[in-house]
């Protein structure tokens, strides 16, 4: 079962998976300011089964951020953790597909800006993709980083910079 229609769910489509049930329907702007759009995922979530294996998609920004949308998917994860029987949390750096306009490269593309010197986590299609096929049936939690890039190579890579 595939909850969502974004990015993640789109490819999660690719994956032979009926044993999992993946959470991929959430606040998809970590810039997001709207309390409701954060009580919408929370909702949609706890109305879950519990008893089932539930997939959820989180941020490695949980380790090293403290924003609103940050603090949101600590949340999310804790609720994960003490609700379901089973579950695996898939904790990803940035995706180098799809259509959302406010991931990393998207929003590059969309709109080009000043390029700091700092590094990103990339992750491409096959890589989650591997990960997920991956996902064992027992409760655990996965740091999908992908490669760590410097945010203009990440760009001329995968942006058109």
């Amino acid at each position: 079962m595939i909850i969502g229609n974004g990015d993640l769910a789109t490819v999660l489509k690719e994956v032979q998976r009926s044993d999992l049930w993946f959470f991929a329907s959430g606040v998809s702007n970590s810039q997001e300011e709207r309390k409701e759009e954060y009580e919408r995922e929370k909702e949609l979530l706890k109305s879950q089964p519990y008893d089932c294996h539930l997939v959820y998609f989180s941020s490695l920004g949980v380790f090293f951020s403290d924003t609103r949308y940050i603090n949101h998917k600590r949340e999310m994860e804790s609720i994960v953790k003490t609700k379901f029987a089973h579950y695996t949390i898939v904790r990803l750096g940035n995706i180098t597909w799809g259509t959302n306009p406010h991931t990393f490269i998207n929003a590059y593309r969309i709109k080009p800006y000043v390029v700091k010197d700092e590094y990103r986590y990339i992750i491409d299609k096959d890589e989650f993709l591997d990960w997920i096929k991956a996902i064992p049936n027992w409760s655990c939690e996965m740091n999908v980083q992908g490669r760590r890039m410097k945010i203009i190579d990440a760009l001329k890579e995968y942006g058109n910079a």
